[in-house]
């Protein structure tokens, strides 16, 4: 997401970061090629006009051209424009209420509602520590119904059933008295979705919202559909008193215009991104760190978060403890890191939130290839537990095994046992040279990132 606007921006105000002095000439020019990046986003046209002017109004004034560092200084008044556009600070759902709190999920068909609605349950279940029930009132369409029951078995929540030709109030009342019953402290109901908004639709999902008076009105939106996710959203709130926004498909959105619209179109908070098909594809909205991230400066936060929650704290520790000990570091251990890497997003992922990343060439990114990981793990998965424990085993007949097993050619058994042969030097260095070992070998990581399409070479 954003990666276009990113490159844009971050190339605009580098040009900017170390000059002396800034001249009401240079804050022009730099607005309006921030407004032509706006723009070729997706970005509504009302919402670009707002933040260049707001941005140009403190720009002229003494916060930038009499600051020390004016480059830094304007930097920093786009980053907070972009912030507040965006609604300032994350907004979490407001479950204070008499339990269960009802969570009323609306939006178009083909939004992902049925699948955030699991992705919601999840993170309440898991982060908030919730116990947690899921509803579909789309009575419509009988596959709706079923695809949240097997995603509620998936995330291990609990699920009121339901059936085409039953009325949708009558449900969503009966799972408000089931869920009372089981002691439930969140209702998620799944409502119908249409192709368009129309007013039979409406109808019936106000109705719903008048007979449960939920705490939460969430919007669903594809947020691929740029501009119109906006539009179609400020239609939602002008029949629905909503709470806030769930922006999905964001994984696909390389333009990002719809995140910075809908907020100031609608008035109402985005409460959550979602990105990807996993349940597990559901981040809170951050306007700050998205502010950074569209100016090339990572997203630390969320990656440090993403880390603490995905990473397997005991397979980190056992491999802390072999390397301090100089174990030797095996096969094995390699596809455990292959594998939490995958867990938190891919190098696709991890990328996107680490500084400086607009600034890499396309070339070099299109070479970080999500899928060469799940390769590696197969061709490791193809090795007996001999081989993985001593990988000196593996002579030409056996990489020749190794490699028609996981469906891949010898030199790319070869190119990973390359790869494992610098990973595992590197874990020799730091038993050796402790923390500092470690910072050393990083810090030349770093600087051969041109060589990462080495690292992970397409097929």
């Amino acid at each position: 997401m954003f990666e276009s606007l990113s490159q844009r921006l971050s190339d605009t105000v580098n040009r900017l970061r170390g000059r002396g002095r800034l001249t009401e000439e240079n804050i022009r020019e730099t607005l309006r090629e921030v407004r032509i990046a706006l723009l070729e986003a997706d970005v509504a046209l009302p919402v670009v006009k707002a933040l260049v002017e707001r941005v140009k109004v403190r720009a002229v004034g003494q916060e930038v051209l009499k600051s020390l560092s004016p480059g830094q200084a304007l930097v920093k008044v786009v980053s907070d424009e972009l912030t507040a556009l965006m609604g300032a600070a994350n907004t979490e759902l407001n479950l204070a209420a008499q339990p269960p709190a009802i969570v009323l999920m609306a939006g178009l068909q083909g939004a992902g509602k049925t699948t955030t609605v699991a992705k919601l349950a999840r993170f309440l279940k898991e982060r908030k520590k919730k116990r947690v029930m899921v509803v579909s009132c789309d009575v419509y369409r009988p596959a709706a119904i079923e695809q949240l029951r097997t995603l509620a078995g998936q995330v291990d929540v609990s699920f009121f059933p339901s059936e085409a030709g039953q009325d949708p109030v009558e449900i969503a009342k009966a799972a408000v008295v089931a869920a009372r019953r089981e002691v439930i402290d969140v209702l998620l109901v799944d409502t119908a979705g249409r192709l368009h908004v129309d007013d039979a639709m409406m109808t019936e999902i106000k109705a719903l919202h008048g007979a449960l008076d939920p705490i939460e009105t969430l919007f669903v939106v594809d947020s691929m559909t740029g501009q119109d996710a906006a539009n179609v959203a400020k239609a939602f709130s002008e029949a629905l008193p909503l709470t806030g926004v769930v922006l999905t498909k964001t994984d696909g959105d390389a333009r990002g215009g719809a995140a910075l619209s809908v907020r100031y179109v609608t008035g109402r908070p985005i409460k959550f991104l979602g990105a990807g098909e996993k349940t597990d594809a559901l981040e809170p909205f951050h306007p700050d760190r998205v502010a950074q991230r569209i100016l090339g400066m990572g997203d630390v936060l969320s990656l440090v978060e993403e880390v603490e929650r995905k990473v397997d704290q005991e397979k980190a520790q056992k491999l802390a403890e072999k390397v301090i000990k100089g174990k030797r570091f095996d096969l094995n251990d390699m596809r455990d890191q292959l594998e939490q890497m995958s867990n938190m997003g891919g190098l696709a992922g991890l990328m996107d939130k680490l500084p400086g990343m607009s600034s890499i060439p396309d070339s070099v990114k299109s070479k970080v290839n999500d899928n060469e990981l799940k390769r590696m793990v197969a061709i490791i998965g193809s090795m007996t537990k001999k081989e993985r424990r001593h990988p000196d085993l593996l002579n030409g007949s056996r990489k020749a095994r190794v490699a028609r097993g996981s469906g891949t050619q010898p030199a790319d058994v070869n190119r990973l046992l390359k790869q494992f042969m610098q990973m595992e030097k590197m874990m020799s260095k730091l038993s050796k040279g402790g923390s500092k070992g470690l910072l050393r070998q990083m810090r030349g990581a770093m600087k051969g990132m041109g060589g990462m399409g080495g690292m992970m070479p397409p097929r």
